[in-house]
């Protein structure tokens, strides 16, 4: 659309909180804000980071439950030319620390479920970081209620284009998180995309539910395209099936994105056939692949049409798209064709396009790949080609009508409920464990999560650990959901000449007889 308002992220609010100020942006818990609201409160916040010394370019951190006051301080700081870097709050305290510092952000905002977790955090910390309570009291945290109504009016320039906006912080194949820094270009290109994509287009009178995690790309991308339409987001801060259901009566929902996980477990919620879904439009869905049983029982179950998103927090989400229409026969294996505008092929490890029928690694190029990885040049080339295809790590396919098919994974990486988990990361948190001489990691088929975590060990001579200690001990040291949920013990791991373990000789009888090689 020509006429679109909309060209930057921080117009969703100043724009709309201008042109339909009274109409409610975010719905949650209860309380509604407005465009109106959002515009002002966002105000307030950039100038209470302003006031804290935040200047154009720092990062601002953030760890908890989403409330409307996650998308006060987004907004907030996009106003204020910094960088906002909401925190998986699945992480383990050592990872939590690790991109604190990595960020170098010195201010921190925390909701009252993770004080306790952020003392822990702090503790360990080298420096000091201005903490702020959202939603709740704490001792010693600033209150950011209180701090946002006495803020100063705020010094408002206008967003340059290389500006980094959003730093969402992604599993790392060496076990260190990786900030991908997502510019206010980007979001620019994804904005005026989503006029181009099944999925995205939205209306200002639709309500859209927003269900995925606010530190995950189909979290905030799902809430900026609501936003941008002028649309009312329902922000639900966990997923609890049984309130899902009773929202899209409700709320009378038009859109919602779902990770597959989700959408079996919500067809299994008793009730789950009585729901009124008339006013439910799309339903799309991502993060990994879905069963065709599963898909077939939830298009019929909610009526409505079903959209595959394929991409990644490098690409600002963006990449393939299955619409509705092409969910059908043989395509329903397929992550579908390339969002309008942007190139996506099948290349070789040499850089070469590669023809239908042939597999490669899946590549992207567009305005949307992200600008690189924060403070990792080494891993930013290795991602990004010198002429600017970014290397999805996905190996697949292309066939003759140009749909994508994903058929393993050139990297080693699991994806498991959505979360993406990189077989190093766990290895090293095992590998210290008493008693553990060997280890590796690999993910198996598994019904609800689609991939599972699963460690195979050599024990060192002469001891006898058991699988529960070695999921204890990893869970100590990493997120819970990259821990192995299962531990399988044997003699030696098959390894190459040069050392490497064999993780595909691994993999395979877990495999067998299967479509694809990934869940």
């Amino acid at each position: 659309m020509q006429d679109d308002p909309i060209k930057t992220l921080i117009d969703i609010a100043t724009v709309h909180g201008r042109e339909r100020g009274d109409r409610v942006a975010v719905h949650f818990e209860g309380r509604d804000l407005t465009y109106a609201e959002l515009d002002r409160r966002s105000d307030q916040a950039a100038g209470l980071l302003q006031q804290a010394g935040v200047k154009p370019g720092d990062r601002v951190a953030w760890l908890g439950r989403p409330s409307e006051a996650w998308y006060e301080i987004f907004f907030g700081v996009a106003k204020a030319r910094a960088c906002f870097a909401p925190i998986n709050s699945r992480l383990a305290v050592p990872e939590v620390a690790f991109i604190l510092k990595d960020s170098g952000a010195d201010v921190f905002f925390v909701t009252p479920e993770f004080f306790d977790f952020a003392g822990e955090v702090l503790a360990g910390m080298d420096r000091s970081i201005r903490t702020i309570a959202v939603g709740g009291e704490h001792p010693v945290f600033g209150s950011y209620h209180a701090l946002r109504d006495a803020a100063p009016a705020p010094r408002i320039e206008p967003p340059q284009p290389e500006d980094d906006v959003l730093q969402l912080y992604t599993s790392g194949t060496t076990g260190l998180p990786k900030g991908v820094r997502l510019t206010n270009a980007n979001y620019s290109a994804f904005l005026a995309l989503r006029h181009l994509v099944d999925g995205f287009s939205y209306e200002a009178d639709d309500t859209v539910l927003i269900l995925m995690p606010m530190f995950h790309v189909a979290g905030t991308n799902i809430s900026f395209s609501g936003l941008a339409a002028g649309g009312r987001l329902v922000l639900q801060a966990d997923f609890v099936p049984p309130a899902v259901l009773k929202a899209f009566g409700e709320e009378k929902v038009a859109h919602v994105f779902l990770a597959p996980v989700m959408i079996n477990a919500l067809l299994q919620t008793p009730g789950v056939d009585q729901v009124d879904y008339s006013s439910l439009k799309t339903v799309s869905y991502g993060a990994s692949p879905i069963s065709e049983a599963v898909l077939a029982k939830a298009t019929q179950t909610f009526g409505c049409g079903f959209i595959q998103f394929y991409g990644m927090t490098e690409t600002t989400g963006a990449g393939t798209t299955l619409a509705p229409a092409d969910h059908r026969g043989q395509l329903l294996r397929s992550c579908g064709r390339p969002w309008a505008t942007l190139e996506t092929r099948i290349a070789s490890e040499d850089g070469e396009t590669l023809g239908p029928g042939e597999i490669g690694e899946i590549e992207i190029r567009g305005p949307i790949v992200m600008a690189g990885y924060w403070n990792r040049d080494q891993a930013t080339a290795e991602t990004i080609r010198p002429d600017g295809w970014l290397r999805t790590g996905d190996a697949g396919y292309m066939d003759e009508e140009g749909f994508f098919f994903v058929h393993d994974r050139v990297k080693d990486m699991i994806v498991s409920g959505g979360e993406n988990v990189y077989p190093a990361e766990v290895e090293n948190a095992i590998l210290g464990c008493p008693g553990v001489a060997d280890a590796a990691v690999i993910g198996v088929p598994d019904e609800k999560w689609g991939e599972a975590v699963k460690a195979i060990v050599v024990r060192a001579p002469g001891t006898d650990p058991s699988a529960a200690d070695i999921i204890a001990w990893a869970r100590g040291r990493i997120a819970a959901y990259k821990a192995p949920k299962t531990v399988e013990f044997i003699d030696a791991l098959p390894r190459n000449p040069s050392g490497k373990v064999l993780r595909r000789e691994l993999r395979k009888p877990y495999w067998e007889g299967l479509g694809r090689n990934v869940g």
